[in-house]
This record gives structure tokens, C-alpha cells and sequence, in this order.
């Protein structure tokens, strides 16, 4: 368990560390918070598009073996994250390398711990798994305020360089009872839903830009500007993705009716318990992935505070996630797995709209802190129940194939919400400024400068520097300072339209948990009925 623990505690970690070092990042590699976004969803959704490949490699490698060389992948781009000299270089050491590291180690971690427990010690087994992913989700903000303020962000990587090569040679403590299988991989199917979740994920990141149905700046080619019968090109990816999507589960379907090997079994789906997991999981990480990405902008870029502050103010998430963890591993032995996870449905959406209360221009600390730790409280139960639904909902040898499927529906969740609210706030911001512009008392000259220069979108930066900003580009202080009063109003109100976003989400998503079984698992492994 501290072999694979420590695996799975920077696989998370990852997810959230570097958020609360977004405007030091975006400083230090000249580069912008809209870039970071991007660099955040494709290193989830590099994870998302490959995992299914990833598990089905396991069983061909073998599930150990497999571990220990994505272990050394993605130490390798930890190391180049590091080192990078500029964004591009991030992208690919962080985005890329470590997301086709992490697709081989995160489904072998669920694989290996029912290879090494069983019984009542294998639900123990993936509680204790699920605290661990709490804990790095909650200890990453506090490491990177921490690290970022009194050292620098690239030490964090160097860090998991060094925790995995200590991974690698422990490995061998871990049992790989699995024989290995030989089969062929679809490499169609491989093609039809990685490049299916891309276009999806890639088009709702692109909406900020793009918009969503009418267009708003589309991409041009010598001149012109690209918008297929006038319609965004976010609609045409979006569409086209989940065509593809659908093709790879008819393709699935087809293999196994002809006795071939599909990449996932689809048929799985049909499991009410594994598809209302999934589902939830799925849910919970874009809710996870979305407030990770917005609390950390609204501290920094519109309360002026640094990586360290930032990580302070959401300490209590952080407490909280890690107790309600172990809350929920107690209550499981008298609660049901769906009481469990719909309190904590329900408390999420609670937390949401404290939150959302709580977005002033000068924080109400009081009302944000008891969100942050209710959020968290949330997080923690869900998370010390969903893996042991999910891999109780099939049997043995199929278990690398759902820590596939549920390392797809963690990333795919992380992709989406980083990506949905992202836009949502980006393209919120874009539109509020542009109104209050427009019915300010700047000189008409003054507001054509700067519908101008906000043509493309608005970036988000600190909105301490916006006066600054404005001068430079020909404003007198006067009107500098209303620019200044406009964007930091411009700022509250897009986060409070994407919290909003987070309340439909977490909302949906007690739709989802209808399937969530509703028996008391006991110590001698018989269930009794608690709805």
C-alpha cells in the first residue's frame, strides 16, 4: 500500500499543485492564464484519451511491469516540466510525457491492489486509496504555495522525480498474481476515442474564443474566417467528436460479437453499480478540477494574494478532505454507499452556493472558509466510497479494465471541468467587460482603444496592474482608473456565473447515483439492505 499510495499521491497531486502557481507560472515562462488552462485540461485529457490503452498494455505487459515503466515515463517528464524554459516546453514535459506516464501506472495501481487484497482488506485497500487521492488533491495547494513563495514551482517536479524513481525500486515489494494475456489492441478504436475526447475536450476550450454556436473569432485561413455554414467551429468539433465517440463503442460491440479482443469491454456499461460510479466519479472530478481552477484566480488575480495565501485560504478543504475520508470509511460499515455518497452530493451543492455567496471584492473569509471546508468534507466522502463500487460491480480479471475506465472518467471529468468553467468564466469575463465599456463614461475614443485591443477575448490578469495597463496604452489616470474598476467588477461577476456552473453540476450529478448500491457491506462479506 505505501508503494502504490505514493503512486497514486503525485499522480493526483499533480491535478491540483501547480493551480495555486498560476500567475507565478504565467510570470516566470511569459506566457498566459488561458495557456495554463490549456496545459491543465491536456495534461488530464492526455490521461483520458490514452487510459484504456494504457490498461489494456497493463494486461499485455504485465500489470507490474507495466507500473514500473510508466513510473520512469513520467519521471522523465516531471524532469523536462522542471526544467522548462517556456510554455511549450511545460506543455510537453507535463501535458504530454507525464499524462503518457500516468495512463500505464493509475489503472495498474486499482489492478494491483486487487491483485495484493481481498475481502473486506481490498474495500479497506481502496478506501485507503481514495484518502490517499484526497490527500493530494487537499496537500497540493499548501506544497505549491509553499514551494512556489520561498522557492520556486519547479522543485515540485523535481520532487516526484525523485518519489518515483523510489517507486521504481520498491516495486518489486508489490505481487503481480495476473498472468499476462496476449492479445491484439484495437488501434482503430484507440484512434476513434482519443481523437473523439480531444475534438470534444478541445472544442468547449475553445468556446471562450470561438463561442459556442454563433460565431464569435474564429480561426482564419489567407484571410477567412473559418465557420462552416456560420456556425462556431466549437459546434463541429464538439459534433464530430462524439461521432467518433459513438463509432468507437459500435467498434467495441463489433469486435466482441466477432470473438475479437475490443479495447473495452462495452457490454460493462450495462452494470447499473459500474455505469452510476463512473458516472458519479466522473462528476466529482470535474466539480474538483473546476474549483481548483477558479478559487486559485480569484485569490490571486482579484485579490492580489500570493501562492502561499492562496494555499492558506483553501487549508480548510484540505482538512476536511482528508477526515471526511476516514468519516466515510467508518460509516460504510452501518451507512450504504448511496447514502454516503449522496450526503455528500448534497453537501457539495451546498458548499457551492456559500462559495458563490462569498465572491466580494474583499472576500467574505468567514462564509469561504466554512465553503471551503464543506467542499471538502464533500470530496471526501464521495472519494472513500466510489472505487470500491466501482471494481466491486465486476469480477477479478476484469478489474484492470475498470481502473482504466475509471482513470477515463476521473481525467475526462478534470478535462471537461477544467475546460467548461474555464471557458465559462473566460467568456464571461469577455462579455461583461465589453458591457461595461460600452455604458461607462470613458471618451468614445477611449472605448474604441479598447474594444480594439479585447477584440480576440479578454485575458485574465491581475486586476492590481490594470490601471498600469491602461496608461501605458495611451489612457489618462482618470480614465485608467475606471478601466481598473470595470475589470475588477468584470472579474467578480464571470466568477460568480462560473460557481454558478459548479451548482449545476454538483446538482446533476445526484442524478447519477441512483445505481450506487444500497447494501451495508460486512466484515464476513454479506451485505444487508440500506437504502
Amino acid at each position: 500500500m505505501i508503494v502504490l499510495g505514493a503512486a497514486q499521491f503525485v499522480m493526483v497531486l499533480d491535478g491540483t499543485v501547480m493551480n495555486v502557481s498560476i500567475a507565478t507560472v504565467v510570470d516566470d515562462l511569459d506566457t498566459t492564464v488561458a495557456a495554463m488552462q490549456a496545459a491543465i485540461t491536456f495534461y488530464t485529457l492526455t490521461m483520458a484519451a490514452l487510459m484504456l490503452l494504457g490498461a489494456k498494455l497493463g494486461d499485455i505487459l504485465g500489470r507490474r511491469r507495466a507500473f514500473v515503466i510508466g513510473s520512469c515515463v513520467y519521471a522523465l517528464g516531471s524532469l523536462i516540466t522542471a526544467v522548462s524554459p517556456n510554455v511549450a516546453f511545460l506543455f510537453l514535459g507535463w501535458s504530454v510525457i507525464e499524462g503518457l506516464g500516468a495512463v500505464l501506472v493509475i489503472p495498474a495501481i486499482a489492478a494491483l491492489v486487487a491483485d495484493n487484497y481481498a475481502g473486506s482488506d481490498r474495500i479497506t485497500a481502496f478506501a485507503v486509496i481514495g484518502a490517499v487521492s484526497g490527500a493530494a488533491v487537499a496537500a497540493g495547494p499548501l506544497i505549491g504555495g509553499f514551494v512556489t513563495t520561498y522557492f520556486s514551482w519547479r522543485y515540485v517536479f523535481v520532487a516526484e522525480v525523485v518519489i518515483m524513481a523510489a517507486v521504481v525500486v520498491a516495486a518489486r515489494l508489490v505481487d503481480d498474481r495476473t498472468p499476462r494475456q496476449t492479445v491484439r489492441i484495437d488501434v482503430v478504436g484507440v484512434l476513434l476515442s482519443s481523437v473523439g475526447l480531444v475534438l470534444v475536450v478541445f472544442g468547449m476550450l475553445q468556446s471562450k474564443t470561438w463561442g459556442w454556436v454563433s460565431p464569435a473569432a474564429s480561426p482564419e485561413i489567407a484571410g477567412v474566417e473559418i465557420a462552416p455554414l456560420g456556425v462556431s467551429l466549437t459546434s463541429w468539433f464538439m459534433v464530430v467528436g462524439g461521432a467518433l465517440i459513438y463509432a468507437f463503442f459500435r467498434r467495441q460491440a463489433w469486435l466482441v460479437a466477432q470473438r475479437r479482443s475490443p479495447l473495452v469491454h462495452v457490454e460493462m456499461f450495462s452494470i447499473t453499480q459500474l455505469r452510476s460510479g463512473l458516472g458519479v466519479l466522473g462528476a466529482q472530478y470535474a466539480v474538483t478540477a473546476g474549483l481548483f481552477f477558479m478559487v486559485p484566480v480569484y485569490l490571486q488575480m482579484t485579490l492580489g494574494l500570493d501562492p502561499l495565501q492562496t494555499g492558506i485560504r483553501i487549508f480548510p478543504l484540505s482538512i476536511s478532505l482528508i477526515l471526511f475520508s476516514v468519516v466515510g470509511t467508518r460509516l460504510s460499515r452501518s451507512w450504504s454507499p448511496r447514502r454516503i455518497v449522496r450526503a455528500g452530493q448534497l453537501v457539495l451543492v451546498f458548499s457551492a452556493i456559500l462559495l458563490l455567496g462569498s465572491v466580494t471584492p474583499d472576500l467574505r473569509g468567514g462564509l469561504f472558509a466554512v465553503g471551503m471546508f464543506l467542499a471538502g468534507a464533500a470530496l471526501g466522502l464521495l472519494a472513500s466510497q466510489i472505487g470500491n463500487v466501482n471494481m466491486s460491480a465486476v469480477t477479478e480479471k476484469e478489474t484492470s479494465e475498470v481502473g482504466g475506465l475509471q482513470g477515463v472518467f476521473q481525467n475526462l471529468g478534470s478535462s471537461l471541468g477544467t475546460a467548461l468553467i474555464g471557458s465559462i468564466l473566460v467568456g464571461s469575463l469577455t462579455s461583461t467587460f465589453a458591457a461595461g465599456i460600452a455604458s461607462s463614461e470613458l471618451p468614445t475614443a477611449a472605448q474604441g482603444l479598447i474594444t480594439e485591443a479585447t477584440a480576440n477575448g479578454v485575458d485574465i490578469v491581475p486586476a492590481d496592474t490594470v490601471d498600469a495597463i491602461g496608461q501605458d496604452a495611451g489612457l489618462s489616470a482618470d480614465e485608467a482608473s475606471e478601466l481598473s474598476s470595470i475589470y475588477r467588477e468584470s472579474q467578480l461577476s464571470s466568477l460568480r456565473v462560473a460557481f454558478f456552473g459548479l451548482i449545476l453540476i454538483s446538482a446533476l450529478s445526484l442524478a447519477l447515483s441512483r445505481g450506487i448500491p444500497t447494501k451495508v457491506a460486512t466484515a464476513s462479506g454479506r451485505q444487508t439492505e440500506n437504502p
